[in-house]
């Protein structure tokens, strides 16, 4: 897939928002991918995991692991993509944890997916977790980059759409923002 036809995908489906919006890191920004929107289309989650799965083929997965709840329409299409095995982590107490009878295997290959990356907190407690059991993390994959490729995860990472959206601390922000209501749409 090219960029332009990931960005339609992203345009058509309403997921490209342009506002004032509270980011999970507590930084601000003028745009916000809300992935699930676009994730919502069968279609449009099957040309993105192949695209996906294609990039990440080569690390040589058995699981697919991806943090809830971004990860978990995207995580489980690349797994299906890779033909293999699919699990996620979930929140408790505002804390990922591994639980539904999952398990993880001593040097188990492993790749993390995710829908969308500023950070790197939800990908850094599942690399946590893969690595408390022992796991081979062989790379990590996500739809959009919001990082500006500044996010070092610890592991090779694959994206489809590297994005350079500025964020901005929230007690430092430009006069634009300053006049609209922030707001915080769920990642």
């Amino acid at each position: 897939m090219t960029r332009d036809e990931i960005l339609q995908i992203f345009k058509e489906s309403g997921a490209l928002l342009d506002g004032h919006f509270i980011l999970r890191s507590g930084l601000r920004s003028r745009q916000f991918f809300q992935c699930a929107l676009a994730l919502q289309d069968m279609p449009s989650v099957e040309r993105l995991g192949a695209a996906l799965a294609e990039k990440l083929r080569g690390y040589g997965p058995v699981t697919v692991l991806a943090p809830a709840m971004g990860g978990l329409v995207i995580g489980q299409e690349v797994a299906r993509q890779l033909g293999v095995r699919f699990i996620f982590v979930e929140k408790i107490d505002d804390k990922l944890v591994l639980r539904r009878g999952f398990k993880i295997a001593p040097e188990e290959k492993l790749i993390i997916v995710e829908d969308v990356i500023t950070k790197g907190g939800r990908v850094a407690e599942t690399i946590d977790i893969a690595r408390e059991h022992q796991a081979d993390v062989s790379a990590v994959g996500v739809v959009v980059d919001r990082s500006n490729g500044t996010v070092d995860v610890g592991a090779p990472m694959e994206c489809l759409l590297p994005m350079e959206v500025e964020t901005f601390d929230p007690e430092n922000l430009p006069e634009d923002l300053q006049a609209i209501p922030p707001v915080k749409p769920g990642s």
